[in-house]
């Protein structure tokens, strides 16, 4: 090693004022930026963390609320789902009720016209009993004149109709 000494080449240090001044301004400069560069640099970082610490809570919390007004949402939909089927349903129940009120309003209706027109061939049934009657009732005269000669008097000729009628009317012709 005394080669290394005596030649003044690299790795040897000299120790003289320039590098104890050297020494002197680094641990200066280490004790200024040690005192006051370091804790604001700590106390940015710290600050950034908690900045970015905040944020992802905040984050955390706003897809908890998203979540929740998507759950909230989904029921929203699901409610709305079930008040259209209740409607769907009430209105085929209540189309299903008009569709059984027409129908028997048809049927009361056919009744109605076939009591109807019952009671009219009723009616014209009875007319045209009547009308035979009362043609059978003048036949019966005119032959009873003609069998007997004369006219027949009011009382009589109402008599001999009646028990005419009665005869034809029973079928049989007896008394």
């Amino acid at each position: 090693m005394p080669y290394l000494a005596t030649t003044g080449t690299a790795g040897v240090i000299e120790i003289n004022g320039t590098v104890i001044v050297e020494v002197i301004t680094f641990l200066i400069m280490l004790a200024v930026l040690a005192r006051y560069v370091y804790p604001e640099v700590v106390r940015l970082a710290e600050a950034r963390q908690r900045a970015i610490a905040d944020q992802l809570r905040e984050a955390e919390k706003a897809r908890a609320d998203a979540d929740a007004r998507v759950k909230e949402a989904q029921a929203k939909l699901e409610e709305a789902r079930k008040t259209a089927q209740q409607v769907i349903d009430a209105s085929n129940k209540s189309a299903e009720q008009l569709r059984q009120e027409l129908r028997e309003k048809a049927e009361e209706d056919a009744r109605r016209i076939a009591e109807s027109a019952r009671k009219q061939i009723e009616s014209e049934r009875d007319q045209a009993i009547r009308s035979v009657r009362a043609e059978v009732a003048d036949l019966v005269v005119r032959a009873t004149e003609k069998v007997i000669g004369e006219a027949l008097d009011e009382r009589k000729h109402k008599a001999l109709i009646e028990r005419s009628i009665e005869e034809v009317a029973s079928g049989d012709g007896r008394r």
